[in-house]
């Protein structure tokens, strides 16, 4: 094909590199794109890329040179790596797109959410490095956005509930390993939670788990009140006060969002006014949305809208998003940018 961009992939074999794959295969096919190993073990795997057999190649830096858009989609060391081999590189340097926030303190990284972002904010889309912003904040951002352009919102609370492949498959293993045990009555693998997450809740991770649950939650933080000072449609929506706690599921994160607004427009007006092609709004005739029925899906969707008895003002929302689906459809929308 003709005018095709070349594009790499650091970490193809990850939930988050299988998605970019499928999305680039069906919707990017002016992307050409290649498949490096996150590590030395999956060199030379033969997999596929669309209907197409492809061979994931080592990370190096005859790997790198001459792409025109790297993906880092792997593991914290691999994107370091890849960082380090594109910064060494003369002349024209590759644009990075960051799904792993390796390059976020970079002072020439730019926080990127296409789906979030609008007219006003393209000109300021051509960054070198660019941060996918946590899924979580883009959900999040999409729904307040939206929310105050129509009825302007006085305060919010939402309590997050994040999934076990947010720690990529060594979370969704070390979730599945503990609900086999649990059930056998054995003991229990903790090398990412340190703690009991089968069959429970948890508001805090263990203190020997590697990443801590609160270093998620400011970093949802942080981006969220970035997505929602961007210029555009909703500009100007409250920052949410904000709880992460950790779920036992595999995928897709859920949001309980107490919104107290202006003046309270009722529920037929804020379903009518909420929907647009990155939102689904279930109405009460519907069942509420779940994060298994968002498996795959675009967007975000909401549900279970009520008012609050004890607050004029304010609504109940219910919202699902798959997390790997959002992050990999933005990272192909800034990928776009460059074709």
């Amino acid at each position: 094909m003709a005018n095709r961009t070349e594009a790499v992939l650091v970490g193809s074999e990850t939930l988050l590199g299988r998605e970019i794959r499928d999305i680039a295969a069906t919707a990017a096919p002016a992307l050409e794109l290649r498949l490096l190993a996150a590590d030395e073990e999956q060199a030379g795997t033969l997999t596929s890329l669309g209907d197409e057999p492809a061979v994931i190649e080592q990370l190096s830096a005859e790997a790198l040179e001459g792409a025109s858009i790297v993906f880092l989609a792997g593991s914290a060391e691999s994107s370091r790596k890849a960082l380090e081999l594109v910064d060494g590189f003369e002349g024209e340097r590759a644009t990075i797109i960051d799904l792993t926030y390796t390059a976020e303190e970079r002072p020439d990284a730019r926080l990127r959410a296409p789906a979030v972002e609008s007219a006003e904010s393209e000109e300021e889309a051509g960054a070198g490095v660019q941060v996918i912003a946590h899924p979580a904040a883009i959900a999040l951002a999409l729904f307040l956005r939206r929310l105050h352009t129509n009825d302007p919102i006085r305060r919010a609370v939402v309590q997050i509930l994040a999934p076990a492949s947010e720690h990529a498959t060594r979370g969704v293993e070390e979730l599945q390993n503990q609900t086999v045990s649990l059930l056998s009555f054995k003991g229990l693998p903790q090398a990412v939670f340190d703690a009991q997450l089968g069959f429970n809740l948890l508001a805090r991770y263990g203190e020997e788990a590697p990443v801590p649950l609160e270093e998620s939650e400011l970093r949802i933080e942080r981006h969220l009140a970035t997505l929602l000072s961007l210029p555009g449609e909703g500009e100007g929506a409250p920052m949410p006060s904000l709880r992460l706690v950790q779920a036992p599921v595999f995928h897709g994160y859920s949001f309980s969002a107490w919104v107290e607004f202006e003046s309270n427009p009722g529920l037929e007006a804020i379903e009518s006014s909420l929907a647009t092609a990155s939102i689904e709004v279930r109405g009460a005739e519907f069942d509420p949305p779940t994060n298994v029925g968002q498996a795959g899906q675009s967007g975000i969707a909401v549900g279970a809208i009520a008012a609050d008895r004890n607050e004029a003002e304010a609504c109940w929302f219910w919202l699902v998003a798959d997390n790997l689906r959002l992050m990999a459809e933005n990272a192909v929308a800034a990928a776009g940018e460059d074709l």
